[in-house]
């Protein structure tokens, strides 16, 4: 019996060229065409909408009475542990392969996935990077940011400055009015780098690279779903700050410091 279109496309080989590596590595990040089909995240995309709404705590909250990260998008993390149809979207091998060949590892484990919704009229996302909230040893780490929908400029598509992962100024950042303004500046001798996403197109991301978004101008919600990937051999570190403590008590429970993170919320995704 041949598989569904979708199945497939999840879980079959991306042809991932040489060019595809060097580029995210030199740059910290790469923009994928045609990574999935738009069929296949079609057929997932209810799913995780559901999901969102679901566990929305924002709804009743008034835009106007949110702080700047809450005005830039709903956040729900790991979804794939609320859904068994959002679990077999994430667990996409073809995904978890393009990252493993990206970071150069023998395989990747599940830090954990998050879907960030910016509503129609929601607020840009400050400059930041990831991996300050992530206890971690090793910048072997990336995100998979994946629009279920096109994503036109106005929208706020995800935007990189080309070769930051190396940048150590500004880590110490949160998310936050201060760190827009302070890495904004801290950033301006790099290019910036911001295009439009079409559907089936995917972003890979360095922990460490630092990226932004505009805000949604138009009337309709942009919406995406991302998977974090870490190598399969990673180990925790003490927490450098109390979101790092949080990430560890959330998202590696019961994993110890300079031990690697084999929890069951962290299963292997992919192996060579």
């Amino acid at each position: 019996m041949t598989p569904p279109a979708s199945a497939v496309d999840l879980h079959s080989e991306y042809p991932l060229a040489d060019s595809d590596i060097e580029e995210f590595r030199q740059k910290g990040f790469v923009h994928l065409e045609g990574v999935l089909s738009p069929d296949a995240i079609s057929s997932y995309s209810d799913d995780i909408t559901s999901v969102v709404e679901e566990n929305n705590h924002l709804a009743l909250v008034p835009f106007d009475d949110r702080d700047t990260y809450d005005k830039a998008f709903i956040q729900i993390t790991n979804l794939w542990r609320l859904s068994s149809r959002v679990e077999t979207f994430v667990f996409s091998k073809r995904l978890a392969k393009v990252a493993t060949e990206l970071l150069g590892v023998s395989g990747v484990r599940m830090y954990h996935d998050q879907a960030l919704y910016k509503e129609a009229g929601g607020g840009l996302t400050p400059w930041h990077a990831d991996q300050y909230y992530w206890p971690l040893v090793s910048n072997l780490t990336c995100t998979a940011w994946i629009p279920l929908q096109d994503t036109s400029i106005e929208m706020g598509p995800l935007a990189f400055s080309a070769g930051s992962h190396s940048v150590t100024t500004g880590r110490e950042l949160e998310i936050s009015h201060k760190s827009e303004i302070t890495l904004k500046e801290a950033l301006s001798q790099l290019e910036e780098e911001e295009r439009p996403f079409k559907l089936g197109d995917v972003s890979f991301h360095y922990g460490w690279t630092f990226h932004h978004t505009g805000p949604n101008s138009t009337d309709i919600p942009r919406n995406v779903m991302t998977i974090i990937y870490m190598d399969e051999q990673m180990r925790l570190k003490a927490p450098d700050n109390p979101n790092q403590q949080n990430d560890w008590d959330t998202w590696c429970p019961g994993a110890k410091v300079g031990e690697l993170i084999d929890t069951p919320i962290n299963p292997v995704m992919f192996r060579r």
